[in-house]
């Protein structure tokens, strides 16, 4: 069965992106209007300007959504505000642009593992979400929470098991996952947790200690996709690989590992 592929596009990449998504068949997740400078700045034109190039993309289109320095369910009402704000302005343009899903951050603190926190956090992310998952239903874009920090899966499964929510899904950052779980989480722990709900995956390469994008082949890598590859295909729902990489030759070098 054909993987079904995206290519992670920046403001500088873009239209090399767009180029290998064209001769290969791909889908394009735009990064542009994660960028708090974008969103505050003329996006109408960087919108317009995308808008007639992507209306022939062969493949999925995505957004990933704006998270520097944001966090949802925060105690401070304020920083919800700003948060929520950000999202929905992100969901309309993603709605506007044809894309099927977008994709925000889970936002936890990983570094807390008192049980007072996670209590509180998880509540607070159920009355921030449930709200936004509405949003996200009434312009027709699916939501996939992404783990960063979050140190075992149930985190974010726990979440969305309880909000049951048709537009809220999950995102797994395979990078993420390996760098920030705690040390007897395995990976398959992930699939099983978030299974029925994963719609989308990042996938890159890092050195086991940095968060860095490299090709899956990347000779100081700690990932080896050639075992991933495979148990990611098991998922129930044939999710998007988006693969998160800084260059475009790297996600080029990618490719091979993938069935299109």
């Amino acid at each position: 069965m054909r993987d079904s592929v995206s290519l992670s596009a920046g403001i500088d990449n873009f239209n090399e992106c767009l180029a290998l998504a064209h001769e290969r068949g791909l889908g394009i997740e735009l990064m542009a209007f994660s960028q708090p400078a974008i969103l505050d700045g003329d996006w109408r034109k960087l919108y317009r300007e995308y808008k007639a190039a992507l209306k022939d993309l062969p493949g999925r289109l995505s957004l990933h959504g704006a998270f520097m320095d944001l966090v949802s369910g925060s105690p401070d009402e304020r920083i919800n505000m700003v948060t929520y704000g950000r999202y929905e302005h992100v969901i309309r343009i993603a709605s506007g642009l044809g894309a099927q899903q977008v994709v925000f951050h889970a936002n936890y603190i990983g570094l807390l593992h008192n049980a007072a926190y996670r209590q509180g956090w998880h509540q607070r992310n159920v009355d921030f979400w449930g709200p936004l998952g509405d949003y996200a239903q009434a312009y027709d874009v699916l939501v996939a929470i992404e783990n960063m920090w979050e140190y075992e899966p149930a985190i974010i499964g726990n979440l969305l098991a309880e909000l049951q929510h048709p537009y809220l899904k999950a995102c797994i950052d395979v990078g993420h996952a390996h760098l920030f779980s705690d040390a007897d989480v395995r990976f398959s722990d992930w699939l099983e947790t978030l299974a029925p709900r994963v719609i989308e995956l990042h996938l890159n390469n890092n050195n086991g200690v940095l968060d860095e994008h490299h090709s899956f082949d990347w000779g100081e890598g700690a990932l080896d996709y050639h075992a991933l590859l495979p148990m990611l295909r098991g998922l129930p729902q044939k999710p998007q690989m988006v693969m998160e990489m800084d260059s475009v030759a790297d996600m080029r070098a990618s490719l091979r590992y993938f069935n299109l």
